[in-house]
């Protein structure tokens, strides 16, 4: 028997990420971060929107606190993830802790995806573990070719921090609470880049998004085998 299709679908998005992970060691290495604190950063924080952003905002000229401030906001979302997942993952508490470390946009995205209850579980950690197997191996191998590269603008490297956000972003704008807060992100941050700050608008768009997901309702959230069987 060859490897399950949800399992095997979570490994290449784990894959994915990881070339999308050279991109942010090349970025956090050119812009002041050694290889260690690159590589700590993905190992522990593990949150790639949060990681982009963080590199983003010092990159721009923003304090390391306005930086701090920015990926913490962005990475609350996991937290509606844990609610949803909590759910699915039963077990031991060391079993809840890593589940808890790897419940990200991926992982979540592809036990959603599964239609039958029994495979849900296997679909998150095939892709919470791969993803972040190869995204720490993908921030150390660009952290590592950081100096060799030189200025990441010349590549287009530099790019890779719009173009993730908007490839997180796109799975959710098929939900309506997702559109509004997509839209309500934007439109703050339209109003603010000239006025503030850099690193400030990403803060002010994330908190809008946050309070207009919590105003347009919850996206659809993972039900459970005991839902289904209901």
């Amino acid at each position: 028997m060859g490897v399950p299709a949800h399992i095997r679908d979570g490994i290449v998005v784990g894959f994915a990420t990881g070339v999308f992970a050279v991109g942010f060691g090349v970025l956090a290495t050119t812009n002041g971060l050694s290889v260690a604190q690159t590589s700590v950063m993905s190992l522990l924080i593990f949150t790639g929107a949060s990681q982009f952003a963080a590199v983003g905002v010092i990159a721009a000229g923003g304090s390391a606190g306005t930086a701090v401030s920015t990926a913490l906001l962005l990475a609350a979302r996991n937290g509606f993830y844990g609610i949803t997942m909590s759910r699915l993952i039963r077990g031991s508490l060391p079993k809840r802790i890593v589940a808890a470390h790897v419940t990200i946009d991926e992982s979540t995205g592809m036990a959603m995806a599964q239609t039958d209850p029994a495979k849900r579980e296997g679909a998150f950690w095939a892709a919470g573990l791969g993803v972040f197997v190869f995204w720490n191996l993908g921030t150390l191998l660009g952290a590592l070719a950081g100096d060799v590269i030189g200025d990441p603008e010349r590549w287009g490297i530099d790019a890779a921090f719009p173009a993730g956000f908007i490839a997180l972003m796109v799975p959710a704008l098929k939900q309506r609470p997702g559109l509004l807060a997509a839209a309500a992100g934007g439109a703050i941050a339209l109003v603010t880049i000239p006025l503030t700050r850099p690193g400030v608008p990403i803060i002010l768009a994330s908190i809008g998004a946050v309070i207009a997901l919590v105003v347009a309702g919850p996206l659809d959230e993972l039900s459970t085998p005991e839902d289904d069987a209901s």
